[in-house]
């Protein structure tokens, strides 16, 4: 059998152990070859070819739950449950998401995308399976890719210690997330599978299991994992195993690339009831040579070259830099200028350009691991103790630090600047990473400044008055990707906090704008000049607190149509704001605004340019409505 015949797990389980091999090489040449040109998340699916098979081939999916974390790792389950035909079409326009997805296949047990949720979402499985009755249905949480350092991955591994949930969590281990992995977990990971008499040990059983018959080798296989399992204890981490501990039995480190081993080993866990951990050992990247040795480029690398394996830049020549390379060239200027200043990421170092001041000033950037609410109090601790952190999440996951940005920044004014990166509309990862929310779940918590930068240039200049004593906590949110202009580099400004700007003069249409997409005003009131329509067009930079003396100027100007933009939820955002403040102090002016914003309703994965118009808040749309 060929990797084109599998539809589903049920061919899978009819093709003989001895022939599994095969498949997995047909099917880690398919991911490669399909995300060649049609870019998506492919390290992270290449080193979990060998155990997705395995577990399909083991469990009875859909019936037994399989949950998986963040879910890039998945793309070979996708393939494996019906969706190889459509594969090329992951991550775009009405093709296949990127991550699990509950209503795309049954076999998406549950919907993932942010990372650490898998072991919650099993154990509420499992439990409920038990409550009603099914006590044979199995639940498998693959948490990988860095993922067990998050907060909630702890706090469900304490609750699955004490229930008697029949749950089987695979803790792919890969050594890295998104960057390198970091912290002291991953360091007892670490000296776990690098323990030479652990490892010794381990291929000697192995050997002498090789020539067992398979009921006997199953046996010896359960009672050579127990015997790892003390030797862990004692010799690899000097002392008692961590999920043991918790009350999981530990099997393992097994090899993640070896097929009839990890079928052997699966089948066992199947059958023994209760909570257990299965920690399986894998190469991010696996089977592309540059993945292997450069496993955050190749996280996600874009288009690459299907022969050479090397990846194809676009070409740069009086290209604007990414709002991050801005963010991270300026952290470098404002860091050499003031010692107070440091940086702060959850494990986003490279994707926020933080890396940058890594480089240049090791001792001082923390990279805090995938724990988004450690990283907001650990900032918040930074600034209580006299320093200025600059606390770089991407937007949709600062939702998860939602508390301590409220409790541990803002209730006790500390100068934290929290930078949210990939705000607005992000593109193909779709729904769990769009950051449309924060301006609506930030406007309502005192004592924060929350602003937008129009440019690059807004943008260094926000980042340059956040650091300047007597402001408080600040967020600085931009979108994902291009600025504006190529000369980024300008001399610093002090911004005066809650003060727009009026960019052009008019007489019939106000545009009123909030960060990036005032470029797109600017632009559609050029087209509307041009159709004879005299358009004025104001960044008002700050959501919080709002300009109030230019929104007085522009209620009393007498303009037919007021049109605010943004590329936030319409619900509580920047339009909502500016019309509340009409209706206590110009209600006259109320019916004269036209809000653009996101609608209230989940945003699919696609271009932004398709999902902005799509949402109505393009140069069209501004257009249109300033003319209705």
């Amino acid at each position: 059998m060929v990797l084109r015949d599998i539809h589903s797990p049920a061919d899978l389980k009819r093709i003989p152990l001895d022939q599994l091999a095969p498949i997995a090489d047909q099917l880690r040449d398919y991911i490669i070859d399909t995300l060649s040109s049609h870019p998506g998340h492919l390290a992270s699916s290449l080193g979990t070819v060998e155990l997705t098979i395995a577990l399909h081939y083991v469990f009875n999916t859909p019936d037994d739950k399989l949950v998986w974390d963040v879910g890039h790792q998945a793309y070979a389950h996708k393939i494996l449950t019906g969706r190889g035909e459509r594969f090329s079409t992951i991550r775009t326009y009405g093709g296949l998401s990127g991550f699990p997805k509950m209503s795309e296949s049954p076999y998406d047990a549950f919907g993932t995308g942010h990372s650490s949720t898998s072991i919650s979402a099993a154990l509420g499985m499992a439990t409920a399976s038990r409550l009603q009755g099914n006590t044979s249905r199995c639940h498998i949480a693959v948490i990988g890719d860095g993922a067990l350092s998050g907060g909630e991955a702890f706090e469900a591994l304490n609750n699955v210690g004490d229930s008697r949930a029949n749950l089987l969590i695979v803790l792919n281990d890969n050594g890295i997330s998104i960057d390198k992995a970091v912290g002291g977990l991953n360091g007892y990971l670490t000296r776990i599978t690098a323990s030479r008499r652990y490892n010794k040990l381990k291929q000697q059983v192995w050997q002498r299991l090789d020539g067992s018959d398979d009921g006997r080798r199953h046996d010896r296989v359960l009672d050579f994992f127990q015997r790892l399992t003390s030797t862990a204890k004692t010799v690899a981490v000097g002392g008692s195993n961590l999920f043991e501990a918790l009350g999981i039995r530990y099997f393992g480190p097994v090899d993640g690339h070896n097929i009839n081993d990890l079928v052997d080993i699966l089948k066992r866990l199947r059958d023994i009831e209760g909570p257990k951990l299965l920690h399986v050992v894998t190469k991010k990247g696996k089977g592309l040579r540059q993945a292997e040795q450069n496993p955050v480029a190749y996280h996600a690398p874009g288009l690459y070259d299907i022969r050479t394996g090397n990846r194809i830049k676009a070409e740069e020549v009086d290209k604007p830099l990414k709002y991050q390379e801005v963010f991270g060239r300026t952290i470098i200027e404002l860091a050499q200028q003031n010692p107070a200043i440091v940086g702060i990421t959850p494990a986003m170092a490279t994707g926020c350009s933080l890396n940058m001041m890594m480089e240049q000033m090791p001792d001082r950037v923390f990279d805090v691991g995938i724990a988004e609410q450690h990283a907001v109090t650990f900032s918040a601790g930074l600034a209580a103790a006299g320093m200025i952190p600059f606390c770089n999440i991407y937007s949709s996951f600062a939702q998860r630090a939602y508390d301590q940005i409220i409790h541990d920044v803002a209730l006790q004014r500390l100068p934290v600047v929290i930078c949210l990166d990939r705000a607005g509309l992000v593109g193909d990862d779709g729904p769990t990473h769009h950051g449309t929310f924060d301006l609506a779940y930030l406007r309502p918590v005192p004592n924060l400044t929350v602003c937008a930068p129009m440019n690059e240039h807004e943008l260094r200049n926000m980042m340059y008055t956040a650091q300047l004593p007597g402001h408080g906590p600040m967020v600085i949110r931009y979108p994902r990707g291009a600025s504006v202009h190529s000369d980024w580099q300008s001399d610093f400004c002090e911004i005066r906090v809650g003060e727009g700007r009026c960019l052009r003069n008019g007489k019939d249409v106000a545009i009123v704008s909030l960060g990036h997409p005032g470029n797109d005003a600017l632009q559609a009131a050029e087209e509307l000049e041009a159709q004879g329509i005299s358009v004025a067009v104001y960044d008002m930079r700050f959501l919080k607190p709002l300009d109030t003396r230019m929104l007085d100027a522009i209620a009393a100007a007498g303009y037919r149509r007021i049109v605010t933009v943004e590329d936030g939820c319409r619900l509580g955002g920047f339009g909502e704001a500016v019309t509340e403040y009409f209706a206590t102090s110009h209600p006259e002016a109320v019916c004269r605004v036209s809000i653009l914003a996101i609608p209230d309703e989940f945003v699919t994965h696609g271009s932004v340019p398709q999902l902005k118009a799509d949402c109505h808040i393009d140069k069209s749309a501004i257009i249109h409505a300033a003319k209705s």
